[in-house]
């Protein structure tokens, strides 16, 4: 009992009453109206979400776009010296941890649901860039991976570093707190982190990885349990996908709440082995001619049109495609960047900014490429033959279901489903720990060690209303909210750059440190890394 209360007095002594407050309550008012009036609460998120792709679409584009450039200047300019700690700070994590954690945080299980998935629906349905190509055609394989290695590459990896970066230098460099606030330091002062600015920005933080974190919980959520009915007939029904995906976000951050060093980083490492033998596995088991040719292609093609895709809206005709595909995926990333990029900056200490940037965009991006190469190349490949019927296991299924006809088809398929099926799991479990374990941090005013019950409340929260979203609409809901708590947030990463430029131009020169109350030039002792 004596242990029962200490840690429940921890759990209070450690919050931050706005910041959990305001999370809490909101989190509990979207599970009441999607319990409570489920058709009215999807048809709000219906209206919003169309509201936001239409008349805001633009700027979640150009967001993205002014990240990229900044992450690149980053990786190839002078500030990429910098060291995140101080000037003796030596990396707590090998690269090999340090990048596997990364990775298994920041792409989460909507690359094993999209894997099979993306490039086929683009196959089918070209997109409109490439509008004058025929559906199901061999040039049209190549635009349909080639937008998946846009949806999935550079862009979505720079909106994390953008938030991971500046958070970790004023952390370890200069004392603030642990959380996304921290990215306006220079822009009122350590003293102004306890002020009304920060608070909104944690609170839009919450509400960014609240929504962001249950798009991916659902989709992975529904793409286990489609497996668990594919290979088994057995289906649970609306009440049994609630309970379960529920149940199993909770047992997963109680079974990894042990820490980053024996949870995140030992399950993170077993998740980037798995993946690993799943895609090797698959490019020799499948058609590798076929995969290495059209992704290449698919790769050059991606570079030459960067530009263009990214600024891509279809405004001539109809910019509903542009909305359910790219800008949900912008709207996702910008609401995974203040749960990433805090988890980047809490494993960062002691490393430089090149590094950060090199490990948590190129070298992300030179990972993922490959993955959605092979998947969706084989998908492609088995779809064209007759070999498997992707399409009609997406229209029985969703498209949960599209990878489990794809590695039934390929020589060992009992192995590679029952591998693929446990990949699922394990991308479940990074993502539902580490997003924990921020959101702790951001409702506990930086504590990098929140409670165990801490993060038992969020991932309660965070399964339920995943599975409810599942439950009244689908990958549609889910999107919905995405893109709904992902907007804001594409502001605070803009912000983010302006505090960063600020602090390592030296273009505002002085930086208050609230315990001294001196002027200490942060632009100097940038210049000591260099």
């Amino acid at each position: 009992m004596r242990g029962d209360r200490g840690a429940f007095g921890r759990f209070v002594d450690e919050l931050d009453p706005v910041v959990f407050g305001v999370g809490v309550t909101v989190s509990l008012l979207a599970v009441a109206a999607f319990v409570l009036r489920p058709s009215a609460s999807a048809k709000t998120l219906s209206g919003i979400n169309t509201f936001l792709w239409t008349n805001l679409g633009w700027f979640y584009l150009i967001a993205m776009f002014v990240l990229v450039l900044f992450v690149l200047f980053l990786t190839f300019g002078p500030w990429g010296n910098i060291k995140l700690g101080a000037p003796d700070d030596e990396p707590e994590y090998s690269y090999l941890a340090y990048f596997a954690m990364l990775y298994s945080a920041g792409i989460a299980a909507g690359i094993v649901f999209w894997g099979p998935a993306e490039a086929i629906y683009h196959f089918d349905s070209v997109p409109p860039l490439f509008g004058g190509l025929e559906a199901q055609s061999p040039a049209a394989a190549i635009g349909a991976i080639q937008y998946t290695f846009f949806h999935w590459g550079i862009s979505a990896w720079s909106a994390y570093c953008i938030i991971g970066i500046p958070v970790a230098y004023y952390a370890y460099r200069h004392g603030a707190p642990m959380r996304v606030s921290t990215v306006i330091a220079p822009l009122v002062g350590l003293d102004g982190l306890d002020g009304v600015w920060a608070k909104l920005v944690d609170v839009l933080a919450v509400f960014a990885t609240i929504g962001g974190i249950a798009t991916t919980l659902g989709l992975v959520g529904s793409q286990f349990l489609t497996g668990i009915e594919y290979t088994t007939g057995a289906s649970v029904g609306d009440l049994g996908t609630v309970l379960v995906i529920t149940g199993l976000t909770v047992a997963f951050t109680l079974s990894v709440a042990v820490g980053v060093d024996r949870g995140i980083r030992r399950v993170s490492n077993f998740n980037m082995a798995l993946f690993a033998v799943v895609t090797v596995a698959t490019f020799v088991l499948g058609p590798t001619v076929y995969i290495t040719t059209t992704g290449l292609e698919a790769t050059g093609r991606y570079v030459n049109q960067f530009v263009q895709m990214s600024f891509y809206m279809n405004a001539a005709n109809d910019v509903s495609w542009v909305g359910g595909w790219t800008v949900f995926y912008w709207a996702w990333w910008f609401s995974w960047a203040p749960f990433v990029g805090l988890f980047i900056a809490r494993i960062s200490r002691g490393r430089t900014v090149r590094q950060v940037t090199v490990t948590g965009v190129l070298a992300s991006t030179g990972v993922t490429i490959p993955w959605f190469a092979t998947m969706g190349g084989t998908s492609l490949f088995l779809q064209s033959t007759g070999a498997a019927d992707i399409l009609a296991a997406i229209g029985e299924y969703g498209e949960a279901g599209a990878g489990y006809p794809l590695f039934e088809a390929l020589p060992g398929g009992g192995v590679l489903t029952v591998l693929f099926l446990l990949l699922v799991t394990t991308f479940f479990v990074t993502s539902a720990d580490s997003s924990t374990l921020a959101l702790g941090m951001l409702t506990t005013g930086g504590e990098r060690h929140p409670s165990t019950i801490n993060r038992v409340i969020w991932g309660g929260f965070m399964g339920a209303l995943a599975s409810l979203l599942m439950v009244i609409g689908g990958v549609d809901a889910l999107q919905a909210a995405a893109i709904i708590t992902g907007g804001p947030f594409a502001a605070i990463t803009l912000v983010a750059v302006v505090a960063m430029i600020w602090t390592f131009g030296d273009i505002r020169p002085v930086f208050l440190d609230s315990e001294t109350t001196s002027r200490t030039s942060i632009g100097a002792v940038a210049e000591d890394d260099d």
